[in-house]
């Protein structure tokens, strides 16, 4: 769209999933956080890898199994790199793999801290439509209606008025889209031509912030 404001925000959260265990520290099922440190154990050429976590109340650790009794020579060299050297960026894609942890566990808290980078795509000078494209780096347990409200600075019920008229309009067209999650890939198209605070709305949109 030619008159299209467009921005795409970066939603990166800041705070993992936490599984929760039965503790033998404290006697009942406690949620347990990532310590952020991979344990190995070597045993000629099978390698057992774990995920450190500790207990929120007392530090009992508890050892998430990653895999057992894998070859070293049909590893990847890559994730053996990242295993050895407890690389930050490969823990943190594991600490947030909802489904490897909901094997583990049926109960899983999730947090809604994030920090969003905004990032200008397009500025037409006589722009109407607002385009927000979505890259959202790990699941993020957010719902999309939270996320907007929170950074455009409008409320949920004048966004809900907005989807109701048509006037905003996410891709996927779900009738509940607005009370989903936000998934990455998203956009979503506001039509702000009858909106009086219009630039009010510009700032927020491309002026990043923490949520949460």
């Amino acid at each position: 769209m030619c008159n299209s404001l467009k921005v795409r925000w970066t939603i990166n959260p800041r705070t993992a999933p936490q599984p929760w265990i039965a503790c033998s520290g404290c006697g009942c099922p406690k949620p347990f956080k990532s310590s952020g440190k991979i344990r190995l154990n070597a045993n000629g050429k099978k390698l057992d890898a774990w995920l450190v976590y500790k207990c929120v109340d007392c530090d009992k650790t508890w050892n998430r199994t990653l895999f057992e009794r894998q070859t070293i020579r049909d590893l990847d060299p890559l994730v053996l790199e990242a295993l050895q050297g407890n690389d930050s960026d490969w823990i943190r894609a594991r600490e947030f793999d909802l489904d490897a942890l909901r094997r583990k566990t049926q109960r899983i808290d999730e947090f809604a801290d994030a920090d969003v980078e905004k990032e200008m795509l397009s500025e037409p000078d006589r722009w109407t439509m607002l385009e927000i494209d979505l890259a959202v780096t790990l699941p993020f347990n957010v719902r999309l209606d939270r996320l907007l409200a929170s950074e455009l600075n409008v409320s949920r019920s004048r966004l809900q008025a907005l989807h109701e008229d048509a006037k905003l309009r996410v891709h996927t067209d779900r009738a509940d889209a607005m009370r989903r999650r936000i998934k990455n890939g998203s956009c979503i198209v506001i039509d702000l031509s009858d909106e009086a605070d219009r630039h009010l709305i510009w700032k927020a949109a491309v002026l990043g912030k923490e949520i949460g």
